[in-house]
């Protein structure tokens, strides 16, 4: 797999075709799945240091997915030639360093990975986004990442002294009872996901980035947070069942309020990044709750949401490659000039509201069980939440579509390419839920 990857890196500098990379990046997804399905769905080791289990592969394969149709909807570098070999190359790193991440079996290689990730991501924005607030938006991301995540490094580094190694199967039968370290290792995941009071970087950058940064930031880069804190978790139970419950308040009342924010967004972008942090809010919440329930509902609400999220942002950069701006106000109407669009615009719309059959309804059942299991009190607090959730979700799809259109030119119809990229997010969403077990089994 990492073979065949590198191959399609190095084959970039040759080939300048969108459907090349796109067919490369799912076929290797294949792989990954035969890979994962010849061996039982059990963990096994790959080689040394590298190790996938469940929860890894369900990742790795979301990972190639959302590279697959980043490509889909980055037509327009290859159409105008914007440095299309160049991103191809930034695109393929980005891929290797997000798969590396989720198939190491060390903490300090998952370090290394999980901030090397973060370099690509700041070309994407600063090289293809659209304003030139881009390079605030990318100093943002970097500073915020980076002064998060020099504890968790002091954390990995005090570990290795005292164990004599990082690996994960270290620690398994080992739990260390250390506030200082517990927030070392928490603090750069709760600023990657992001967690509410650590969110300022995630709109600007969202906003600012490339319609292939922010389907890259919304589908993968946001889990890497989610993913640390599941694999440290055996390590800081006693923190986590304690200190943990301030973090699950603090992100639920956040998700609460930021939800009441999306009503008065008039940015396309931006009301779909403020989303973003309102449903990791729910993730922390069952991150924290260190129960069966929670744990199976982050994975499930973390690959719902990275297909969900990824998709709207496709289908907000439609409009915005035809109408040329991002301002819900501007882009009313459209249900009258660009019908067939709307279709997938409102079944995306309630996905993102959790409406059954999606994957989304599944991880916020699990998620509610398990905080309800700890407190029967937080019930007023996750209604007004997913009432909100409701609200702006309807609300983003109503302003788009209803009202008297203020683009006054002809639509072109949608696109076989920007059809493909709508069902290929939409199907896997709502589908996979009849293969809930696959994501409930790996813990």
């Amino acid at each position: 797999m990492l073979f065949s990857l590198m191959g399609l890196i190095l084959s970039m500098i040759y080939f300048n075709e969108w459907s090349y990379y796109f067919c490369g990046y799912m076929l290797i997804g294949v792989l990954v799945c035969i890979k994962g399905y010849n061996e039982g769905w059990f963990y096994f080791s790959i080689s040394l240091g590298t190790a996938m289990d469940l929860l890894s592969w369900n990742l790795i394969y979301l990972t190639f997915w959302v590279s697959s149709l980043m490509m889909m909807a980055s037509v327009m570098v290859f159409v105008k030639r914007n440095f299309a070999t160049e991103f191809c190359v930034v695109v393929g790193l980005l891929t290797l360093s997000l798969v590396m991440v989720f198939l190491v079996s060390d903490f300090l290689w998952f370090y290394i990975f999980f901030e090397g990730s973060l370099i690509p991501t700041l070309f994407l924005i600063s090289g293809w986004g659209y304003q030139p607030e881009r390079l605030k938006a990318g100093i943002y991301l970097f500073f915020y990442t980076m002064c998060g995540s020099l504890p968790l490094l002091l954390g990995i580094l005090f570990l290795s002294s005292e164990f004599l190694g990082t690996n994960f199967h270290i620690f398994f039968m080992e739990e260390i009872s250390s506030l200082v370290l517990y927030f070392s290792f928490t603090l750069a995941f709760l600023v990657s996901m992001p967690m509410f009071l650590t969110h300022l970087w995630l709109p600007s950058a969202h906003v600012e980035a490339p319609i292939s940064g922010s389907m890259v930031l919304a589908g993968v880069l946001l889990k890497l947070g989610g993913y640390g804190i599941l694999r440290g978790a055996y390590l800081f139970s006693l923190e986590i069942l304690v200190v943990g419950k301030i973090l699950v308040v603090l992100s639920l009342w956040g998700g609460f309020i930021l939800s009441l924010l999306c009503l008065r967004q008039f940015d396309l972008k931006s009301l779909i990044a403020y989303s973003s942090v309102v449903h990791m809010g729910m993730v922390i919440g069952g991150l924290m709750m260190m129960n069966y329930w929670g744990f199976q509902g982050v994975l499930i609400l973390m690959i719902g949401h990275g297909l969900c999220s990824s998709g709207m942002f496709a289908a907000a950069n439609i409009l915005y490659e035809r109408g040329g701006t991002r301002s819900m106000v501007l882009n009313s109407g459209m249900i009258s000039i660009f019908p067939s669009f709307i279709l997938w615009w409102f079944l995306l719309c309630v996905s993102n509201m959790a409406a059954p059959p999606s994957l989304n309804l599944l991880g916020e059942i699990s998620l509610m069980i398990s905080l309800m299991i700890w407190s029967k009190s937080i019930f007023l607090l996750l209604s007004l939440l997913s009432f909100f959730s409701a609200a702006y979700s309807l609300y983003i799809f109503s302003l788009v579509s209803h009202g008297s259109p203020s683009l006054h030119f002809s639509f072109f119809d949608i696109k076989s390419r920007e059809l493909m990229l709508l069902i290929f997010h939409w199907v896997p969403l709502n589908v996979l839920v009849l293969k809930g077990d696959l994501l409930m089994a790996w813990v």
